[in-house]
């Protein structure tokens, strides 16, 4: 595997999330939510659209009365529904619950998580700080990517490491009791922000010679060629990534297009999280096609030209072929990269 997950301080709105039997991936960027009933074994992936009022929060958290909360600076809002935002109510977040790095719900309680502090405050509402304590915070429980608490258990993603992307589930952040490791499914991983680069291989981008043209006489040659080259996006090639995934039919999504917004996302992360830091918004995603384009020009005696054509892939596969095409007269490949630079 490469790459490496994207932790919660560098990407906006995406969050984990649990309740009762469920666990939730919330990707604001993506415009939808994941629910398994477990991860490591990748139970039960569904698909649902998440509401523009639910999106882009700074933290998601979820209780048993099936009550999601969405926390954006000083306020949170309450919805029982974050497809719909069915019963939204917003609060004022009480000033000892303002500034967490990470929040969780777990024991019909709410905790808000301090890293750098190294403690984790517990309290039964985060309006009014009722019966609220702060405890320490356990080393081996500092450093998670994300926070998230199902039923009466805490969990939290580790960093990569030699042995993948796991996550830990304790009863206790304050001694690491009861602690268990456990690796994300496969099919859960490429759902991750970063995680098609560990699933599929770190995005590359290259200029791929498509045609040589040669004059070998002892005389300037005019010519005239007709060039096959392949452009748009080879949806066929990510089909994979959720081919254990149900997209509800109350989703926005078809799958294809989950597909293509999960590798744009990619694409735009930095090397550091398998991606090449581009923006192919303006890139035409629809199904990758050949299309002739005639060049012509006048080649000197014993000269060549290259024609280059530019594509991204992931690992070692093609993905999006670019309608950026360079006509040199050299065999090395152009140096720019034709793409604007992603806003990371």
């Amino acid at each position: 595997m490469s790459g490496k997950i994207v932790p919660k301080n560098l990407v906006n709105g995406v969050d984990f999330c649990g309740v009762d039997k469920y666990y939730y991936i919330v990707r604001s960027d993506l415009g939808c939510y994941m629910r398994s009933t477990n991860f490591n074994s990748g139970d039960n992936l569904e698909i649902f659209s998440l509401h523009p009022s639910c999106t882009g929060g700074d933290h998601y958290l979820a209780t048993k009365d099936n009550l999601f909360y969405i926390i954006k600076g000083k306020d949170y809002r309450r919805v029982k529904d974050m497809t719909t935002d069915e019963d939204a109510i917003v609060y004022p977040l009480h000033k000892n619950c303002q500034g967490g790095e990470h929040y969780l719900t777990a024991f019909g309680h709410f905790y808000i998580i301090y890293p750098g502090r190294g403690v984790y405050r517990k309290t039964t509402n985060m309006c009014e700080d009722k019966d609220s304590i702060e405890f320490p915070l356990h080393p081996n429980c500092r450093g998670g990517l994300y926070y998230f608490g199902v039923a009466d258990f805490y969990y939290f993603v580790k960093p990569h490491d030699k042995w993948g992307i796991q996550y830990v589930k304790s009863t206790d952040f304050s001694t690491n009791e009861n602690s268990h490791i456990f690796s994300f499914h496969p099919s859960v991983i490429p759902f991750l922000p970063g995680g098609l680069g560990i699933s599929k291989g770190s995005v590359y981008g290259e200029w791929s010679c498509i045609k040589t043209i040669s004059n070998e006489s002892q005389t300037p040659m005019e010519w005239k060629k007709s060039i096959r080259k392949k452009i748009r996006y080879a949806k066929e090639k990510m089909s994979s990534i959720t081919h254990n995934w149900k997209v509800s039919t109350t989703a926005s999504l078809e799958t294809g297009g989950l597909t293509k917004l999960i590798v744009k996302s990619q694409f735009s992360l930095t090397a550091e999280y398998g991606g090449s830091s581009v923006n192919t918004e303006k890139e035409t995603w629809s199904e990758a096609t050949e299309i002739e384009e005639t060049i012509s020009g006048t080649l000197q005696p014993h000269k060549k030209i290259y024609v280059w054509s530019y594509q991204l892939g992931l690992g070692k596969e093609p993905v999006l072929y670019c309608r950026d095409m360079r006509i040199l007269a050299t065999s090395d490949p152009p140096t720019d990269v034709p793409l604007p630079p992603a806003e990371n």
